[in-house]
């Protein structure tokens, strides 16, 4: 850990969880693009030379892309430099998380394949210019459960917190509006397995240019989503306010169900209420890795750390691919992910005194290029590992933008796992649709409805 981690770690363990964060000095600010990438990460590689320098990322199409259809893989001629499994995760422990550990010790044929690191992240130039912007204006407001002066994308390049660190996964940049149809698939623990395939809509309206947070009135985004199958379940459809501010504003949501012919708000969707889609494995607030209000949770900044970590998962993401190559009995096939050496921040999430949670602590790793989140791990009130969550993220670089293709989520008591994301027999995210705010109010959806 290098001493500007070390003293943010400090002061992160000495101030009270209620304080506001001082701004970040012009002065600070301006390493962002010299010695730091524009979002924050160190820009030079490693010591042992495992992690590249970052040199721009992904800024265009590669040759063989065509809007509309799925991502080739920049990196299909990487060769395989070491596969881990349960009977040889010592040798590797070091660059493993607890929850890689416990997956390869709970499963003896699940494996984990490392490839070289490439640091492929990039986004547009004007949401670089946003995140320097960010970085002397954005405040932490009591308690973490928002932030002030921010807008387009992360409000913390410069960290001094782990809630800091949260809420550069919570607002970082997705573009602008897109859409795309996936499925969601849960197993049983006899591996029986569940499909729902939906459309989703999205609007940002945290990324509008030139506009503040009282002019999209909290608002980070809005959701719509229909489902298509199975049957029983067709012609669903959801609708979401996605708030920041969630003490001060909780978001919003509603519900059209076809057997009743009507929109009709929903209660309790935050925090541990269970989501519905997962059949039970994962709560609300682990939709995105994590989503919401934090504050149930004291959130300590561990560090950095090199870990193998889930990325460039353009094999995953192909369109050549049906479910059913991906979704094996207890896991994803091992042969179709990838993993590589980065940097990660670490967060640890513990249950305030007083507040309620099934989860009483939980474990984020941030990869230090994007703010995403790639692997979450959750602990009952035992303070037993139970869940390990991975984000298999690709480099949309038609945008660009870095967002997960694929989300899953492992019960490590059960044996059963959640996956979110399979639009391989669909499609991909289409960034080029235009959508307005007013495409997303309850009056739109009661029309769609009709």
């Amino acid at each position: 850990m290098n001493r500007a981690i070390s003293l943010s770690v400090l002061l992160f363990s000495v101030l009270t969880a209620s304080s506001v964060w001082a701004k970040v000095t012009q002065q600070e600010a301006n390493r962002l693009g010299m010695d730091l990438t524009p979002m924050g990460a160190e820009k030079a590689g490693n010591a042992s030379g495992s992690i590249p320098a970052w040199k721009g990322g992904i800024t265009s199409p590669i040759p063989g892309f065509n809007k509309g259809q799925f991502h080739p893989d920049p990196y299909a001629a990487d060769r395989v430099m070491h596969v881990i499994t349960g009977k040889n995760v010592n040798k590797y422990k070091e660059f493993l998380t607890p929850g890689q550990v416990a997956l390869l010790q709970r499963h003896p044929e699940y494996s984990i394949n490392v490839y070289p690191s490439h640091r492929s992240a990039a986004y547009p130039q004007f949401v670089y210019d946003a995140v320097k912007k960010n970085a002397v204006t954005a405040e932490l407001q009591p308690y973490g459960t928002g932030v002030s002066d921010t807008i387009m994308a992360s409000p913390f390049p410069l960290p001094a917190s782990g809630a800091e660190v949260l809420w550069n996964h919570t607002l970082r940049y997705r573009a602008l509006s897109w859409e795309f149809t996936s499925s969601t698939l849960n197993t049983t623990e006899s591996g029986d397995q569940g499909i729902t395939t939906r459309e989703y809509q999205y609007y940002f309206a945290y990324s509008e240019p030139g506009v503040t947070l009282p002019e999209i009135d909290n608002k980070i985004f809005y959701l719509k989503r229909k489902t298509l199958s199975p049957a029983k379940l067709s012609g669903q459809m959801t609708l979401v306010h996605e708030t920041l501010d969630q003490i001060r504003s909780p978001r919003k949501s509603w519900i059209y169900m076809p057997g009743q012919r009507r929109v009709r708000r929903t209660p309790d969707l935050s925090y541990d209420t269970a989501d519905i889609d997962s059949n039970g494995i994962r709560t609300i607030d682990q939709v995105d890795m994590f989503n919401g209000a934090p504050n149930l949770y004291d959130w300590t900044l561990v560090g950095k750390q090199e870990k193998y970590i889930p990325y460039n998962a353009y094999k995953l993401h192909g369109g050549h691919l049906r479910i059913s190559d991906i979704a094996k009995k207890d896991f994803i096939n091992p042969n179709l992910v990838r993993y590589e050496p980065h940097r990660v921040w670490v967060v640890e999430a513990t249950l305030r005194t007083g507040m309620n949670h099934i989860y009483t602590k939980r474990r984020y790793y941030f990869d230090e290029d994007t703010w995403q989140i790639v692997l979450a791990e959750e602990h009952n009130e035992d303070g037993k590992l139970v869940q390990v969550t991975e984000a298999h993220t690709v480099n949309y670089y038609e945008v660009p933008m870095v967002y997960s293709t694929l989300e899953v989520t492992y019960d490590l008591e059960e044996g059963r796992y959640f996956a979110e994301g399979l639009d391989n027999e669909r499609s991909p995210i289409n960034v080029d649709v235009k959508f307005e705010r007013r495409d997303f109010s309850s009056s739109a959806l009661r029309r769609e409805a009709r």
